[in-house]
């Protein structure tokens, strides 16, 4: 009998670990091809069979994207070939571009959200349940039922090809969002503290200053990367109110550069690894906020 329980343990836990193997190849798997991609010339990457890992490592793509020297796999007799990406050479532009954009609706997302959702979660006034109720709405609006009015709103203001009025957009759509996580998250909080500090004379600003948002803090750092992450990877109002690479944001370059049906395959795989640097770095520094804040919003509204 003990037997046959260690067996069945066993099979479990080598199914979940199966399981997990398979997760991993699926999620890791583009990514570290792409990543291999961006380390080859493009004569290795169109060898039959291809490489595992590359045969003769090179930068020389990135090199490219940041200074415009052309890969030698790309340089016959002097002349360029088709294959040369130069929408590639706008990366850079759109990645400072991208990361000025999410970091600021990051940033007033979680300014103007913390105060929304903590007057949500500990304020009574009247309509309070039907305004709560129709920021949630707004989030049911598909974005392309609304691009046509945005556009002609930023046209009228005069912030088409702006950061501006990519920003203002973007508050539109994740501003009721994290609203409505942080009102959660502030709910879950113990009200005990707050009741002792306004009896010993705090206000409610400073309620919210000192006791509200310490504690909140993994709450906001989730909140920030939502914000950040759904500015930095939309494409649709990217695509519709920029003109120029003075805005445009890397998923419009990135969309340029893989369309291209004339696109270097090595251009294209370092301009994906490029655009994942952000992001990851984002995450690798608020990794730990990041966890509890899911967690406890989570597992508490």
């Amino acid at each position: 009998m003990t037997t046959y329980i260690a067996s069945r343990a066993f099979r479990r836990q080598a199914g979940l670990w199966a399981a997990t193997l398979v997760m991993l190849v699926f999620i890791l798997g583009p990514i570290l091809w792409m990543l291999d991609s961006s380390f080859q010339g493009e004569t290795e990457l169109l060898t039959r069979p291809s490489h595992l890992l590359p045969q003769q490592p090179t930068i020389a793509n990135f090199n490219y994207i940041f200074t415009g020297a052309v890969p030698q796999g790309l340089n016959v007799r002097g002349t360029l070939r088709s294959r040369i990406s130069q929408e590639a050479r706008e990366v850079p532009a759109a990645l400072e571009n991208s990361a000025i954009i999410a970091l600021t609706v990051a940033l007033v997302n979680v300014a103007l959200g913390a105060l929304a959702a903590y007057t949500f979660a500990r304020l009574k006034f009247r309509g309070k349940s039907l305004v709560f109720n129709f920021l949630l709405g707004t989030r049911l609006l598909p974005a392309i039922a609304v691009a046509i009015p945005y556009y002609a709103i930023v046209s009228a203001l005069g912030l088409l090809d702006s950061y501006l009025g990519l920003i203002l957009v973007y508050l539109t759509f994740s501003l009721p969002f994290t609203i409505w996580f942080l009102r959660d998250y502030i709910i879950s909080l113990p009200i005990d503290i707050e009741e002792a500090a306004q009896i010993d004379g705090c206000s409610r600003l400073q309620l919210l200053l000192r006791i509200v948002l310490p504690l909140a803090a993994p709450g906001l750092a989730a909140a920030g990367a939502f914000a950040f992450m759904s500015s930095y990877n939309e494409f649709l109002f990217a695509l519709l109110l920029t003109q120029t690479i003075s805005s445009q944001t890397l998923p419009v370059i990135l969309s340029s550069v893989a369309t291209n049906p004339d696109a270097s395959l090595a251009l294209i795989a370092t301009s994906v690894v490029l655009a994942m640097v952000p992001p990851l770095l984002f995450a690798i520094a608020f990794q730990r906020f990041l966890t509890r804040g899911l967690v406890a919003a989570l597992g508490k509204g």
